[in-house]
């Protein structure tokens, strides 16, 4: 082999191995560890990445700060994250899988419960605050950075003044637990589409849907 033929080959496994690394995407869930947190309204995150899990026969296994599931869909390689850090520190778990998986912040995406929306209302964003949320507020300090996309579910906010903690810490209703049976698997074509249409042509597809 002479030496052009030997550096092509090496440089052709760099342009390969970058390739990958942008088709690859980390889903994080955000939630609380613990059964008796596994039906409250926070834990809309883990719900949903739990949803896409199934629907690609993929089982979560423990590892560093959370629990880690991945898949491949459409030539595209999805690591799902449920951070065991609880809520409020989300943020370590963040940045300790994108840098372990080498997943540019662009590839990112998360999804949390909103009360400013109304129940089962989807709303994708490029960027934005934290809007109050203390999962996001950590990531964003984490990550020192807005600049990251984000899946807002919407739990409502049927509640009593000053009682947002206990609302959003509370189980779902009945009525809500039959209305995810339909939305739980449009929140889990969205984390494809994602991957796959990018983020603009999902938010045209899905929010307000």
């Amino acid at each position: 082999m002479n030496m052009v033929t030997f550096f092509k080959n090496i440089f052709g496994i760099h342009t390969e191995t970058k390739e990958a690394l942008m088709k690859k995407f980390l889903i994080i869930g955000l939630g609380n560890i613990g059964d008796k947190y596994a039906e409250t309204r926070h834990n809309i995150g883990f719900k949903i990445v739990d949803e896409v899990a199934e629907e690609h026969n993929v089982t979560f296994e423990t590892e560093k700060l959370g629990d880690v599931a991945s898949f491949r869909y459409k030539g595209r390689t999805f690591v799902l994250l449920k951070p065991s850090t609880f809520m409020n520190l989300s943020g370590k778990a963040v940045k300790y899988w994108m840098d372990k998986e080498k997943i540019a912040i662009e590839n990112i995406l998360v999804i949390t419960d909103d009360v400013n929306l109304d129940f089962g209302t989807i709303r994708l964003k490029a960027k934005g605050s934290a809007g109050g949320h203390n999962g996001l507020k950590d990531i964003q300090e984490k990550l020192n950075t807005q600049q990251y996309a984000r899946f807002r579910f919407g739990v409502g906010a049927n509640y009593p003044i000053g009682r947002q903690v206990d609302f959003v810490l509370g189980e779902w209703n009945k009525e809500e637990k039959s209305q995810l049976i339909e939305r739980l698997p449009i929140s889990a074509k969205i984390i494809t589409s994602f991957g796959t249409a990018g983020l603009a042509n999902t938010m045209n597809a899905f929010n307000g849907k």
